[in-house]
């Protein structure tokens, strides 16, 4: 197998599982399912940042899987990587289990792979190439 089908394989099993991931997770929070919003107050956070952190993971879901657009592509990963990076970060201010690391943690290694493997026609072309 050639290194370029590899990547490519590599790119979709993880953009994939990260857009079923930030989907799932994007919809639960803008539902204010009571257990998300249990979560965001022992986290102290409002309840209505999960509408802002759902509208936004479905909008970079969106951004991620369609073609062309690759700065808006760069943004929606750096959006993903900041807000889970965040709730890592949340879930330890707070002492809480380790188990609640595992989500977030997954979803980060899956924008990382994705954003590495993705084909070239989705990077951004330097200005200076």
């Amino acid at each position: 197998m050639s290194t370029e089908k590899r990547n490519k394989i590599i790119y979709w099993i993880a953009t994939l599982w990260l857009s079923l991931g930030m989907t799932a997770t994007g919809i639960v929070q803008l539902m204010h399912v009571p257990e998300e919003v249990d979560m965001m107050d022992r986290l102290g956070y409002p309840a209505y940042f999960l509408t802002i952190l759902g509208i936004w993971k479905l909008l970079g879901v969106i951004a991620v899987l369609t073609p062309k657009f690759p700065l808006v592509k760069e943004w929606a990963y750096a959006g993903f990587f900041f807000a889970m990076s965040g709730a890592i970060f949340s879930h330890l201010a707070v002492n809480d289990p380790v188990k609640e690391l595992f989500g977030p943690a997954l979803l980060i290694v899956l924008t990382v792979t994705s954003w590495y493997f993705r084909p070239v026609s989705r990077t951004v072309k330097s200005l200076h190439s």
